[in-house]
């Protein structure tokens, strides 16, 4: 007998699930388009679209998920692959530290080299040169997953560095249970995608009470424990308009992130 509890949690992430896959066929939609004009006026152009983990169909009843347009999870669509990923600079037997000065608070994350090379010297080559910095945590989610989502430069769940990276660390929370999910605990930072492998690129989500979600996000960090707090209190202002799903209601900001060797 499957309870309410888990019944909300299944249908939450089968929501989540589905709004990746209709944003992905919405940036599909938009690139063609953007070849058909290009044509047109005979113009060579090369156009990049991002897009990072979503959720549903039922967006009628979402009325902040235009505004937030990606979820826990979000990644650059596959016209931004075309650009390489930085070039390996990281010590990848070290830790590091990504600090993130916030307009409501700071929020010290701690990631380990080792078990994600890729994803550490890609936030780090993105926080040197002020990729994150002055952005907006576009996303907050309430009810059946318990993220904050950042690391779009655009704002609205769409944006990407122009690459993308493979998913590491996958098997660190366990193995999924009968529902395909695993506990992403309080505190876990990890990285959004489209819902397909290997697509993972700036937005990340921040998870402030355990959530269960399918093994496919990258988790990379830890937060801290004064991060962790100041999370929790932007949630529990809420989102915007009332809805579950949709821009925080205490707007974030990401005013500086540096990304050092500890």
């Amino acid at each position: 007998m499957v309870s309410s509890d888990q019944r909300r949690r299944q249908l939450a992430r089968e929501k989540f699930e589905r709004q990746q896959q209709r944003r992905e066929e919405a940036r599909r939609k938009t690139r063609r388009l953007a070849v058909i004009i290009v044509s047109a006026v005979a113009v060579v152009a090369v156009i990049g679209a991002g897009a990072y983990v979503s959720r549903d169909g039922d967006d009628t009843k979402d009325s902040a998920d235009a505004a937030a347009s990606a979820s826990p999870s979000a990644s650059p669509s596959a016209s931004e692959s075309k650009a390489p990923e930085p070039a390996m600079k990281i010590d990848k037997k070290a830790k590091y530290s990504m600090s993130l000065k916030t307009s409501q608070g700071d929020i010290a994350i701690a990631m380990d080299a080792a078990k994600t090379p890729h994803t550490t010297n890609s936030f780090k080559a993105l926080a040197d040169k002020g990729y994150f910095d002055s952005t907006k945590c576009h996303r907050l989610t309430t009810e059946g997953i318990f993220v904050l989502q950042c690391g779009d430069p655009k704002g609205d769940g769409t944006g990407g560095p122009g690459y993308t990276i493979p998913d590491e660390n996958l098997t660190a929370l366990g193995k999924a249970g009968d529902d395909g999910s695993v506990t992403y605990p309080a505190g876990t930072v990890a990285m959004a995608n489209t819902g397909q492998p290997g697509t993972g690129g700036s937005q990340f989500f921040l998870v402030y009470k355990d959530t269960k979600l399918p093994p496919s996000y990258t988790p990379f960090g830890t937060m801290d424990d004064a991060g962790l707090k100041a999370v929790k209190k932007i949630a529990a202002a809420g989102v915007t308009g009332g809805a579950a799903d949709g821009a925080p209601k205490k707007a974030v900001t990401v005013e500086k992130a540096t990304v050092d060797k500890v």
